[in-house]
């Protein structure tokens, strides 16, 4: 599924106007004409980035950043304001916009920001489906196999991990085969780096 620029704006002219310049500059241009229609339009797999315009009624953009976020998908987003108020656009990054425009925007500052909201979305993808992976790898293995894996990743040789857990080096060595051939990684460097990211992911 290609990104997409998903833009919501209630001023229709504006939105005609800027979603042309849009698909003229190479973009897949979504527009919507209130925040409720992009909510209800978004789907977990969905992917790309939301321009939205800060001051709409019903729902503003301050409220449909917070929305986004809670969804299963929140996607990246940029803002555009009628006024360059300046506290609101400072609340609005460091609640995770991406930028804050004022209007008239200038076609250069609009296309970086998207650009940059693109790059942020396809980024945060691709971490997303690594979690995934090491979440499934991880769940392939025993917990004692886990308790092996956290001693091999410290250095332990075969004996000292046998005598840790007062079994013998014969099982110990047929848990490592186990854990390697179940997560394809041979190299304690390997295995060290795939535990290093279950723990940063909460499995440890």
């Amino acid at each position: 599924m290609p990104a997409k620029v998903h833009f919501v704006d209630d001023d229709g002219s504006f939105l005609r106007m800027t979603s042309r310049l849009l698909r003229i500059a190479g973009f897949d241009v979504i527009t919507y004409l209130s925040a409720f229609e992009l909510l209800e339009d978004i789907r977990n797999e969905a992917k790309g980035c939301i321009l939205a315009d800060l001051e709409m009624p019903e729902m503003n953009g301050m409220d449909l950043l917070s929305a986004v976020q809670k969804t299963g998908n929140p996607l990246p987003v940029v803002f555009l304001s009628g006024s360059g108020n300046i506290p609101i656009s400072v609340k609005a990054l460091k609640q995770g916009a991406v930028d804050f425009l004022t209007k008239p925007v200038s076609e250069k500052d609009l296309i970086a920001a998207i650009e940059a909201a693109l790059e942020r979305n396809e980024k945060e993808r691709r971490l997303s489906s690594r979690r995934v992976t090491i979440e499934k790898m991880f769940d392939l293995l025993s917990p004692r196999e886990r308790q092996i894996l956290e001693c091999v990743t410290q250095g332990m040789l075969n004996k000292q991990i046998a005598d840790h857990f007062r079994i013998h080096e014969r099982t110990v060595k047929l848990h490592r085969t186990s854990i390697t051939t179940k997560l394809g990684l041979k190299s304690v460097a390997e295995l060290t780096k795939f535990n290093v990211e279950a723990r940063s992911y909460g499995k440890l």
